[in-house]
């Protein structure tokens, strides 16, 4: 085992990293910036060092300064949790160079993954069902124009090294293709630095279905059931449960071996999820992310396995303790995120402090947060307050009880999103499961007004 571990991130998952560690007996080392000096990770880790200034490009995704911490600290080994440098093959490979074990996938999985045209061919010669489209990037409009007819509109253009809902436009009908095309491309080159896209067919009103899986060093891949995050706003996820309402044992079964392939395919090793989208009883290939979701401890309530910990653990080297046979899916677990913004002003960002805090308890509620009465949300970063999870042994037990843990969570100084998220769990439609990734984009009324 790991003698010391560096957290190269913030927030909730800093602090959900510290106490994996700790139950391991490792020591941990936060890196924190110059607006996160009194940030909780920053007071939980056994070191603590600041590596810049607020601006996430000086110090998040600081690579020289976060390596450099490693070697001040002693640290043997580093993870990136979610989003920042997580799924940053160059920083993987910089990691090992510097003799720190990277707790993730190897760099090879994150480039072939984190490119989606190439993770989709990936995929289709794996035998893993994908979406029609094209076979890689689109090199021209004319290109683009022939494929869109070949597979039929509505289709979607995609932005190959994209993700969080970046660099994709629906496009209906041929004469919005080429306005599409060239808006993908260019949000795509201002946040991914790379502006190929890919073109695919465009699913209606499908379901969002992720399966985890769990893969070390010796062969060994296991999923571990599924989530259903369709209920999103804009691509962006809100609330996810676990199982999907939907989820058959046929079905289940399927998709986790097609998820187990792909995670062959590319060599995995580490935590990851591979996402489908769900039309009936047939499903597709999405994407995968190499790294711990946000998400992640809806499937550790239901399986009962520490995902963080087991991914610890096989960077370190050890095997899985457990087989797919030995995988049980027991009860019911849902998740909404608390954000410090304003649903009525189009979800606008409400930084400030946090001036009074009280979070709901008891049997089968769970929090992740970094916040504490008196703490500053600041601007730089994501608004999440605190994932929200509750676990029962049926789905309308972990609805009843989601909704009173919000009735009871009480957050004062910023704005918040829980009165939408109480108002949305609520819903009739959303109480007996009938919902899909457009669900919220065709009920306007669920939506405050300013």
């Amino acid at each position: 085992m790991f003698h010391k571990v560096l957290i190269a991130n913030r927030g909730e998952i800093a602090v959900r990293i510290i106490r994996a560690c700790r139950e391991l007996g490792v020591a941990t080392v936060a890196v924190f910036s110059e607006a996160d000096r009194t940030a909780l990770h920053a007071q939980l880790a056994d070191e603590a060092i600041c590596i810049g200034p607020a601006n996430t490009a000086d110090s998040y995704l600081n690579i020289k300064a976060i390596l450099a911490a490693c070697e001040v600290t002693g640290a043997d080994a580093l993870h990136p949790g979610f989003g920042f440098l997580s799924e940053n093959a160059a920083f993987a490979r910089m990691c090992e160079k510097c003799g720190v074990a990277f707790i993730g996938p190897p760099a090879s999985s994150m480039e072939q993954m984190g490119d989606k045209s190439m993770a989709k061919a990936t995929m289709k010669a794996a035998g893993v069902p994908v979406i029609p489209g094209s076979d890689g990037e689109v090199p021209s409009l004319s290109d683009t124009r022939r494929i869109a007819e070949e597979i039929g509109y509505p289709v979607m253009v995609k932005a190959s090294a994209g993700g969080g809902g970046r660099g994709i436009r629906r496009v209906d009908a041929p004469s919005q293709l080429e306005a599409a095309l060239i808006a993908a491309k260019e949000e795509a080159l201002r946040f991914f630095g790379d502006d190929g896209v890919y073109i695919e067919k465009f699913i209606e009103d499908p379901r969002h279905v992720e399966i985890q899986i769990l893969a070390d060093s010796y062969g060994n891949v296991v999923s571990l059931g599924e989530r259903d995050c369709s209920l999103q706003r804009r691509n962006q996820k809100l609330i996810e449960e676990c199982p999907c309402p939907i989820m058959t044992p046929s079905l289940r079964k399927a998709m986790g071996q097609a998820a187990v392939k792909a995670a062959v395919a590319c060599g995995y090793r580490s935590a990851g999820t591979v996402e489908f989208l769900l039309e009936g009883k047939e499903f597709y290939f999405m994407e995968m992310n190499t790294r711990i979701q946000v998400e992640h401890p809806i499937t550790e309530m239901v399986t009962g396995i520490d995902l963080v910990k087991t991914q610890i653990r096989i960077a370190a080297g050890e095997p899985l303790p457990f087989r797919q046979e030995d995988v049980k899916l027991t009860g019911h677990a849902i998740e909404c995120r608390i954000n410090a913004e304003n649903p009525a002003q189009n979800f606008r960002p409400c930084p400030g402090r946090i001036s009074a805090l009280h979070m709901p308890g008891g049997p089968g509620i769970r929090i992740d947060s970094a916040v504490y009465q008196g703490c500053e949300i600041t601007p730089y970063y994501d608004s999440m307050i605190a994932k929200l999870i509750t676990y029962a042994p049926t789905r309308e037990e972990a609805l009843m009880k989601m909704k009173w843990a919000l009735a009871e969570f009480i957050v004062e100084g910023v704005d918040t999103n829980i009165d939408f998220q109480l108002n949305l769990i609520k819903d009739a439609d959303v109480e007996a499961g009938r919902y899909d990734i457009g669900f919220l984009s065709r009920r306007k009324d669920l939506f405050p007004k300013a």
